[in-house]
Parts: C-alpha cells; sequence; structure tokens
C-alpha cells in the first residue's frame, strides 16, 4: 500500500510514520483543521477588545454614568464580556478585562475601570 501525503495526496518517500511530504503540506492541513475554530475566537476576541476600547474611550476618569443610546452607537456588544463581579451592594459588574460596565434605571449604565493591579477592584466586593 502506498503511503500518501494527508494535504496533497503525493506518494510519501522516508519515514514509516510520514503523514506529510513537506512543511507547507503539514501547515496547510493543520490550518484546514483549525480554521473555524480560529476564525470563532478571532472574532470573539476582536468583539472583546472593540467593547474594552469603548468603555475606556467613554470613560476617561474611571468612573461614570452613561446612556445606553451611547454605547450602542459605538457599536458596543453587550452579550460578550470577560467576567463578571458582584458587589456587597448587589450590584453586578460585567468586565471587559480592566473595564466594568453595570445596568442602572432609565437604561443607564455606570461605567468603572479597575484598579492597575488587577487583583482587587477599584470599588469594595
Amino acid at each position: 500500500m502506498e503511503r500518501k501525503c494527508l494535504d496533497c495526496g503525493e506518494p510519501l518517500r522516508g519515514r514509516s510514520d510520514q503523514k506529510f511530504c513537506s512543511d507547507q503540506c503539514r501547515n496547510n492541513y493543520n490550518n484546514k483543521i483549525n480554521r473555524a475554530e480560529t476564525n470563532f475566537m478571532r472574532n470573539v476576541q476582536n468583539i472583546l477588545r472593540r467593547n474594552r476600547r469603548i468603555l475606556a474611550e467613554l470613560n476617561p476618569e474611571g468612573q461614570r454614568k452613561v446612556h445606553q443610546d451611547q454605547l450602542i452607537a459605538k457599536g458596543f456588544n453587550f452579550e460578550f464580556h470577560t467576567n463578571t463581579i458582584k458587589t456587597k451592594q448587589g450590584e453586578t459588574y460585567y468586565f471587559c478585562y480592566d473595564q466594568g460596565i453595570s445596568a442602572l434605571e432609565d437604561h443607564y449604565f455606570s461605567l468603572l475601570k479597575r484598579s492597575p493591579d488587577h487583583e482587587e477592584p477599584a470599588f469594595s466586593l
């Protein structure tokens, strides 16, 4: 039985456990297999980065109140965040890395930047 490259189908010469005829074929094959997963992760990462950039842009001082329309106009996606923190007061903050957002009344949101040490948020839990 003749062994063939898993990517291009060319006959293989050399080691008995060889699967590809070249590094290029090996890379092509693995890129094809991982393409959908890689694209999904890339798209999610881009959304998270954009959300963080929007929050940082709207909150240069570290704490601010903004209307939902401002967030929507800039393209903020409310479905994606990196982590959630619930305060002792019962507020839930959704963070995109170091930038947090919490819903208030009348379509307003409280924005908060986490302290630089990333261990403790800028508020007490």
